[in-house]
Formats: C-alpha cells, structure tokens, sequence
C-alpha cells in the first residue's frame, strides 16, 4: 500500500513539473510591413463575414485578436526580419485593405504571436486549429447580448450597423430573447429547436408560452406550425373579412392589440380582442344601415352573416337601371372603340401579345365598372321593400336592396259596397280589418334590426335553433386544410390519376 501511494505522489509531481513547463510564444508588435501572408494557411474558402466588413469592424473597435506568425527564414535558416502568418489570414487581409485606403499607415505596429520558427508544431497545425477549435457563439448568447446592448442604449439600428446585419434581424434576435425564461433554458439544453422557440415569439404571454409548451413537450405534434395555431386560436387573424373591413389600423386605435411574427409570413398577423373586432364591425355596419334610410326603405337588415336561405320567400323588385349621364356614355364608347380596334388587329393571330391581352383587361374592367349601374325602383314598392347589410366573402360592405316579405305584400280591398258605395255602417272597409288606408303623404319609418332584433335592443333569449348558421372561419380553414391533405394523400396512392391531372396541366 505505501509503495502505491509512493507512486502515486511521484506521478502527480511529474504531472505538475509538465504543467510548468508549459511555455507560451511570446507576443510584440510587428510593422505592418514585416508581415506577410503564409502559404500554409488552411482556409482557402471564402465564407463568414467579408474582408470589407472586418476591415470596417477593425476600424471601429481595433484588432480584437493577435496574429499567429513565424519568422521567415533564408536557405541557411537566417531569420529574414519578415514574418509569415499562418493563422490570421482575413485579419492580415482586413488590415490590408485599410491600409490601401489610407486609414492605415504602412509602418502601424501590429500585435502579433511570435512561434519560434524552429517549433515542432507546423504552420498548417496552426492554421488548422485556430479555425477548428473556435467554438460559434450560441444563439441565445447572441440574443442576449442583442438585448444587453439595447438596454445600455444602444438603438437596433446601431447594433444592425456594428454586427453587420439588417435591423430586422436584430428584430428578431431581440424577439427571441423576450420568450419565457423557462423556454429559453429549455432552448439552452437543447430541448427545443430554434424554429420552435422562433414559434413562440407569436404571443408575449409567458403563461401562455410555458402553458402551450407543456402541452406539446411530450406530444407527437410539436411542429413550429401547432405551437403558433395553439398560441393564436383564441386570435382572429389580420386576413380575417371582419378585419379587413375594419381596418387594423382602426382597431389599434380602439386599443386592441397586434400578435405579429417576425420569422414568416403571417398575413398581417393576428388580432387578440375578437370581442373588439366584433363590436367595431357591428358600429361600422350599423352606421351603413343608417346611411340607406334616406333611401326610404321600410326595413334594413344588418348582420355580420346572413344565414342560408335568408331571402326564402321572399319578393325581389325588379328595379332599372339607371342612366348613364353624358360623361360615362362617352367614356363607355371610347373604351369600346378602343377594345374592338385591338381586337381587330389582332385577329389574326394565335395569342395576344402580352401588353395587348393586359389592355384588353383594363378596358374590360373599365366597360363593367361604368355598365353597372344603380338600379332605381318604384317608391310605392321601396315603402314596403327592405334591404340586407352585411360582409362579403372579401370583407367589402354587401348591400342587398329590395326585397319585399309576404306581410308586406299589398292586400286586396273588396268593399261591400251598397247603392252609394258604401257599406251599411256608411264608412269604406277592407278585407284586411285595416280600418284605415295610409296617406300617401305620410313618411314610413323605417325599422333597422341587427339579428331579428331592433338596434339598441336587448337580444332576444330564445335562438332560431332552425337557422343554418355560418361556420366560423378559423373552422372552415381548417377544414378546408384537412381536405387539402387527403386530397394529396388520395392522389399519392393513385399513380395514374396523378399521371392524368398531370397530363391535363
């Protein structure tokens, strides 16, 4: 046993007199031109940051890092007073170029790192290991650096300009780093990708971060795709009919609030308060309906989505056109002259050219825009006729004019009528009990309702279970996705209707 422990003190002082034998190169500053590249540098490929943006970085906070070189030595191996580097090409090359600009004297002294010249290391060991033994920066390193600089007051647009990447970038650097500090650990033990944790900057809702990821972690389906539907499906996004005919930039200004996505395309992003968005869509179509009673109609209908089957029986008026007044009829014949004179001249060929075949488009949507004309109706129907306001598909405002219900329909009178033409109580009647024939001089009032019910008035409790109501949209996309994919699907096991449609393109 005290032979063994013997042993093992002498090892641990053998290992301590090599660890202070260990001799590092000496470093000093050399004139810039005593300095010239070596041949034994091993990078050959051009990749990371350009020389111009080094040259300009080492212009700005001076030379981060020394040069390795080794003096260079003559045929009888006589120090020449020129040093070779071998590591610390496209710094040499950087520097290079200041000085080629003259922001750089010849004679600036350099720091460098002297290798003996006749070490045992090779120059190309050299070269190799400085570039091999570099570790990259991780990420969230780099996107909490990012943040560190903005809060000591530096703008994105200055730390865009100091890194050498566009302020969106550093948009999205500083995005990342403001996910949940939970994620953001679990991101750093590599327990998530960075497309996942880029999926999570939708929502700056940290609870409802670790929330999602807790519910995804151990799921099959943890793709950056679920976590952003997850995190938004409470949204409404910005393509959404309703926001488009709102406006996003009115409900910002109603105080809601934006989730956007700086990694992808997210269509305008989404809307967080849909409870807003829906009484803003309700106070813009209601002030619409408002603006059709000068019309004099007896009713307008106003609804977000009419339901199917809203003009079943139904009387629609059969209104004309109206005019066009001298202006439009001129304009309408010069399209049209201008529309048959390049068909005429191109008719002889196969195709249109395609400048000729986009005119041809203008004119046609100028002839269509100018022959859809306003249609005018009789007064006496308008009086008893209603209209529908509501959302197209589009999200453009959709005005249904002229539609008459049953109840409205004129009734006809039958007076029992004795020899002066009157009844035995010496006063008209009608079939119909009315009592009274309206006055013609009389103006209607008309009646606008929002869901069957009177605007301003509390909704009725009782629902029309009967009614086929619209689907939501987030539904219907979703729907019409998994359609998409089995459609995919379908065609993939059947090779030779996937040739056919092929062959149909």
């Amino acid at each position: 046993i005290g032979r063994v422990a013997s042993d093992a003190r002498r090892g641990e002082d053998l290992m301590a007199k090599a660890a202070q034998n260990v001799v590092l190169s000496p470093s000093r500053d050399i004139p810039f031109d005593k300095l010239m590249l070596s041949q034994s540098n091993v990078r050959r490929i051009k990749a990371g940051v350009s020389v111009e943006e080094l040259a300009e970085d080492i212009a700005r906070r001076g030379l981060l890092q020394s040069l390795n070189v080794r003096p260079v030595v003559d045929a009888d191996g006589v120090e020449t007073g020129m040093f070779e580097i071998p590591a610390g090409g496209r710094r040499f090359q950087a520097l290079s170029l200041l000085v080629k600009q003259k922001r750089l004297a010849k004679t600036a002294p350099i720091p460098c790192i002297v290798r003996d010249a006749a070490s045992e290391i090779l120059a190309e060991d050299d070269s190799l290991a400085e570039n091999m033994q570099r570790v990259a920066l991780h990420p969230l390193d780099q996107f909490r650096a990012f943040q560190a600089l903005r809060e000591k007051g530096q703008g994105e647009e200055a730390i865009a300009a100091a890194f050498f990447v566009t302020p969106q970038i550093v948009k999205q650097r500083l995005k990342l780093a403001s996910v949940a500090p939970a994620l953001l650990e679990v991101y750093a033990e590599d327990g998530m990708t960075l497309e996942q944790l880029m999926a999570f900057t939708v929502n700056p809702d940290h609870g409802r971060q670790v929330q999602v990821w807790d519910a995804v972690k151990n799921s099959w389906n943890k793709e950056p795709y679920a976590i952003r539907r997850m995190l938004t499906e409470t949204s409404v996004r910005a393509s959404d009919r309703r926001a488009v005919f709102v406006g996003v930039d009115a409900y910002e200004v109603a105080g809601g609030v934006v989730l956007r996505d700086l990694f992808q395309g997210d269509d305008g992003g989404w809307l967080e308060d849909p409870a807003l968005l829906d009484r803003l869509v309700a106070e813009k179509l209601q002030a619409e309906g408002e603006a059709l009673v000068a019309e004099g109609w007896k009713w307008i209908e106003v609804a977000t989505d009419l339901p199917y089957g809203y003009s079943h029986g139904l009387r629609r008026l059969a209104g004309d056109p109206a005019p066009m007044t001298g202006e439009e009829s001129a304009a309408h014949a010069s399209l049209l002259a201008e529309y048959r004179a390049l068909e005429e001249e191109y008719s002889g060929q196969d195709e249109y050219p395609e400048e000729i075949d986009a005119r041809l488009g203008q004119l046609e949507m100028a002839m269509e825009a100018l022959e859809q004309r306003p249609l005018i109706y009789d007064p006496a129907e308008v009086a008893r006729a209603g209209v529908f306001v509501t959302l197209g598909r589009d999200g453009t405002l959709a005005i249904y004019r002229g539609y008459v219900r049953p109840e409205d329909e004129p009734r006809e009178e039958t007076a029992v009528e004795d020899g002066d033409g009157s009844d035995a109580m010496g006063q008209g009647a009608d079939v119909g009990g009315s009592g009274q024939r309206p006055s013609a001089s009389s103006t209607p009032c008309t009646v606008i309702t929002s869901v069957g019910q009177p605007i301003g008035a509390e909704p009725s409790e009782e629902e029309d279970d009967g009614a086929l109501k619209p689907l939501p949209e987030r539904l219907v996309m979703e729907l019409t996705a998994h359609r998409t994919l089995a459609l995919r699907e379908a065609i993939g096991r059947s090779p030779d209707v996937a040739l056919t449609l092929l062959l149909l393109k």
